[in-house]
């Protein structure tokens, strides 16, 4: 007998596969999805394997194969059996990641009446197991999780429990509709021939089928077959209509797959090739020899992958770099997938890959609607595309014949899933499909991550670098960048939050009809709403943070939760009306320009006017229009885009994240300025960027102000070497979630103990165990947090054997401690 090793859609959440028996009647392999019994449950799994022997001394059978083909390759299925050891999260969510949009789906429990029910046992009900039965008897059918909300009854389980036992209700079991299928529609076309067409005509009219007569020459003048949605709109002819048509044999009504394609609604003009720099060619001979060799030659098995680090200032044409390599990719009979940190980027990625590939371009984020993400994903499956564009969760797409991943702004920590489980980093995970793949992996940045750079100087990555930007013979290269000291600002008398050179700067950009980019990376108008009498700090119900004042809905809101209040007029602790609205945010930024230049037309981009599918692409397309002078954004507007009438960047206070309790603080805050002054200058109009700050000293701003990486990492890596933080160990973050303070603490105390418990018995000395400590954001959606970090060489080592208590969350690798 064979069985099968199948990862369960259940707990518990740590890497195992469950065995079940293979009944005669189904024939899995390994990646097939199945539905198994678990425990009383019928869940979805995948098959990781087959074996011949089983550890277990009885098994059940699998119910159900739910595909003809198996849903993931054999690579697909090493790469979520690293991901769940990696990041300890079980094979199930792993493979997950690639499995097709809308594919999970439940169990439901269903209640019905019975039929037959004696009157005695009636009598014996109780009024609240009376109103139950009555409802059930009145929709006929009522799934157990809609019953349970519609009595609002604590007790409504234990109520279903006793009607079963009575034998007055019985339960049944449907898996849920699909979310998401294939989208048809009704098309309507000639079933004759032309001149057969026009002779039916006559006889229509003479019958007075008007409504028929109308739809038949509307096929006619058109020449091609129409959606039937669209053909009864032009004639106002109904559906029995085009049935009668169909009767007579004139038409046919044929159901059509309709592709939900994101790109629709865009067009690409095609375009040439530039010429390359004397450093682009420097380092597209090096891509171009190592794909040569690894794609058209097979590589040892499990080899390392061949792994470019891309480190050319912001302008300096990796792009084109990305393009040439992936033309060649093509030329080798092989497929791409490119990743972009943040979906804001992916519309003039899309187009520089579009307009040279048209038409073999595939897009997958979450932005896009769940039926567009289903067809996209089956069409990658088919092969139809030769590059996949999205971010994080594209690395998972299907894509046959993998041969090139190119990860644009490496350094982004939005590369790493955060919310949920598997907590994966998608740098990583590239590296490991690569392995399994063959593949080349191209990871490009102005300001590498500082693990990555330091692979590179160790070469373990092949370092390229475009030290300078294209075309700097039509413009003057890097911005120059001014550093304005606040403090200074201050006392001399300006308290506006637009520094004296700013403000000059603003109006000689506006004077010259060119743009200017304003950066702080804070939402809302006021950071805090305080009372100058008592000193109230208007406050989240749910979290321990400040609520934020948006002048334009006129309400507090609170950006770890989303709580909102309307804003007080009196203070609720004294009654004073002294209220005052302290701290920048970007909307404050938006007023204070428009109070400062009358007339000037401004855009803001953050996540407060980004909430609709196309938002980020029409305020793109509004500021390159020149609709609007200045743009005025969060960390959207710091990453690689191309705006070439942007003369000026201002950073309106740099300092923001600078003293976080995190040891990726300074690297964060040098990534960002060093990011959002690239946006300047970007044509022969050149450019300038003014960075005001209280902190003009600080080593991350300094090395900013003058596009110097080098010299930051050198610092950097100093401080990380003498920490003994990454890259010199690894880390994990331990997150313990619970209503009560005290509940909480206790809980991450008794664990830290057995962290070191562990620790000990294993003999790890390397190992340190930070904390227990509260979270920098301790309570949150009315939750408390503690957390416990391990600083180790392979924190896995401590946790592999552990079983953690409900509640823990386990972030290996965190990008944040804060």
């Amino acid at each position: 007998m064979s069985y099968a090793e199948v990862a369960v859609n259940a707990p518990p959440a740590h890497p195992r596969t469950f065995t079940y028996s293979i009944p005669p009647s189904i024939a899995p392999r390994p990646g097939h999805a199945v539905w198994v019994p678990f425990g009383p449950r019928l869940v979805q799994g995948i098959v990781f394997a087959l074996v011949d022997e089983t550890p277990v001394v009885e098994t059940r059978d699998i119910a159900q194969v739910l595909s003809s083909e198996p849903l993931l390759q054999p690579h697909q299925l090493e790469l979520a059996r690293w991901i769940a050891e990696h990041y300890l999260s079980s094979y199930f969510d792993a493979a997950s990641l690639m499995l097709p949009p809308g594919f999970e789906r439940k169990v439901e429990t269903y209640l019905h009446p019975s039929e037959q029910v004696d009157e005695e046992t009636l009598q014996s009900l109780k009024p609240d197991q009376r109103r139950l039965l009555a409802l059930l008897e009145k929709r006929g059918k009522v799934s157990q999780a809609e019953l349970t909300r519609a009595l609002k009854h604590r007790r409504a389980d234990t109520l279903v429990a006793q009607l079963i036992r009575k034998g007055v209700v019985f339960k049944t079991q449907e898996i849920e509709r699909p979310r998401v299928r294939p989208r048809f529609e009704t098309y309507i076309e000639l079933a004759v021939g032309v001149e057969e067409a026009k002779a039916s005509l006559s006889e229509l009219d003479k019958r007075r089928a008007h409504g028929q007569a109308r739809l038949l020459r509307l096929l006619l003048s058109e020449g091609r077959r129409l959606p039937l949605r669209e053909a009864r709109q032009k004639t106002g002819a109904s559906a029995p209509v085009a049935q009668a048509l169909q009767r007579h044999g004139l038409v046919s009504l044929v159901q059509t797959q309709v592709l939900r394609d994101p790109l629709a609604h865009r067009t690409f003009s095609p375009t040439t090739t530039p010429i390359l720099t004397e450093a682009q060619q420097h380092a597209w001979a090096e891509i171009e020899q190592q794909m040569a060799r690894s794609l058209a030659e097979q590589r040892a098995p499990n080899g390392p992958p061949a792994v470019f680090l891309l480190h050319g200032v912001t302008g300096s044409g990796k792009t084109e770099l990305y393009l040439r390599a992936l033309q060649r990719a093509i030329e080798l009979r092989k497929r791409a997938i490119v990743l972009v940190p943040e979906i804001a980027l992916t519309p003039q990625t899309i187009a520089r890959f579009a307009e040279r590939f048209p038409g073999r371009v595939a897009v997958l984020h979450s932005r896009l609607s769940l039926g567009e993400q289903y067809d996209q994903w089956h069409l990658i499956r088919e092969g139809n595309y030769d590059v996949v564009i999205g971010s994080r969760g594209a690395l998972f797409a299907p894509q046959p014949d993998l041969g090139l991943i190119v990860m644009d702004e490496e350094h982004e920590w939005t590369y790493k899933q955060h919310d949920q489980s598997p907590r994966y980093h998608a740098r990583e995970a590239a590296l490991k499909l690569a392995q399994l793949t063959d593949s080349i992996v191209i990871l490009g940045s102005a300001t590498p991550d500082i693990e990555s750079y330091h692979r590179a100087q160790r070469s373990e990555y092949r370092l390229l670098s475009l030290p300078q930007r294209v075309g700097q013979g039509r413009s003057p290269g890097m911005p120059h960048v001014e550093i304005v000291d606040l403090r200074r600002e201050l006392r001399e008398g300006n308290r506006s939050i637009l520094s004296r050179s700013l403000s000059g700067a603003i109006s000689t950009v506006l004077g010259a009809r060119e743009q200017a980019i304003l950066f702080l990376n804070r939402r809302g108008t006021a950071t805090f709403v305080q009372c100058r009498d008592c000193g109230f700090v208007a406050r989240c119900r749910r979290c321990d943070a400040s609520l934020t004042y948006h002048a334009y809905e006129r309400n507090l809101v609170c950006h770890q939760c989303g709580y909102r209040q309307p804003t007080p007029e009196l203070c609720p602790n004294c009654l004073s009306k002294r209220i005052r609205f302290l701290g920048v945010g970007t909307q404050k930024v938006e007023e204070e320009v428009i109070k400062a230049f009358p007339g000037v037309r401004t855009l803001r981009w953050d996540r407060d006017v980004t909430k609709g599918k196309y938002a980020h692409e029409r305020i793109l397309t509004r500021f390159l229009s020149h609709e609007a002078d200045v743009l005025i954004g969060t960390q959207m507007i710091a990453k690689g885009l191309d705006m070439p009438l942007v003369t000026l960047v201002g950073v309106i206070n740099a300092d923001i994240g600078l003293y976080l309790p995190d040891f990726r603080a300074s690297e964060r805050t040098f990534q960002i300025l060093a990011q959002v002054a690239g946006r300047a200058g970007r044509s022969e109009l050149g450019g300038r960027v003014i960075v005001q700050t209280y902190s003009p000293e600080h080593y991350a701003v300094v090395a900013a102000s003058r596009h110097d990486y080098p010299t930051f990492y050198e610092q950097e890596i100093a401080f990380r070497r003498q920490q003994g933080d990454p890259p010199f160990r690894r880390l994990a973050r331990l997150l313990y979630v619970h209503t009560n303070n005290t509940a909480c603490q206790r809980e991450a105390e008794k664990i830290y103990q057995l962290l070191v418990n562990e620790r000990d018995a294993k003999g790890l000395p390397s190992t340190d165990l930070l904390g227990p400590s509260p979270a920098f954001a301790q309570r949150v959606r009315g939750r408390y947090r503690w957390q416990i970090v391990i600083r180790s060489p392979d924190p896995t080592q401590l946790l592999s054997d552990l079983t953690l208590p409900q509640g823990w969350i386990v972030d290996i690798d965190p990008v944040s401690l804060a």
